[in-house]
């Protein structure tokens, strides 16, 4: 038992100091990422926050107003443009975009300014925020991917 005990002490160990020494590209060494879905994620989130901004502004015009249909399409809305600063900022800017790349700060300037407009896409329902912030997928996609993506 004493030598299982060991073992186990000396494994978890072993883990702890090499696992300082690993190259990771994000938070923790998974290996696991795909960042044409993650594209596709934010364009996802996109389409939902102006489907929700078209909700709100037809909610809005109904008499008598059902509050809390518009609550639900509001915290919608927020909540969509969060997961899509999420996937920015903690996936590309934090884990993916490097200080090296060729085109680093062309890509950072992008992001910031997808970030940006989500908050935009919070504050209001005009659509020109998300026609924006396609725009912005766009180009960084373009520029991330190269061209012949």
């Amino acid at each position: 038992m004493k030598k299982i005990r060991q073992k186990i002490f000396w494994g978890i160990l072993l883990v702890l100091f090499s696992a300082g020494t690993a190259a990771a590209h994000c938070e923790i060494p998974c290996g696991i990422y795909d960042d044409h879905m993650r594209i596709h994620m934010i364009s996802e989130h996109i389409t939902t926050i102006e489907k929700s901004m078209n909700q709100i502004v037809a909610l809005q015009k109904e008499t008598p107003i059902n509050y809390n249909q518009l609550v639900r399409w509001i915290v919608n809305k927020e909540d969509h443009a969060d997961q899509l600063q999420e996937i920015v900022s903690q996936y590309f800017m934090t884990q993916r975009i490097k200080t090296d790349r060729k085109n680093y700060a062309k890509e950072l300037s992008l992001l910031h300014q997808m970030l940006v407009y989500a908050m935009k896409c919070k504050q209001t329902t005009d659509l020109t925020n998300t026609e924006k912030l396609r725009s912005l997928v766009k180009q960084f996609e373009d520029l991330y991917f190269g061209n012949a993506h």
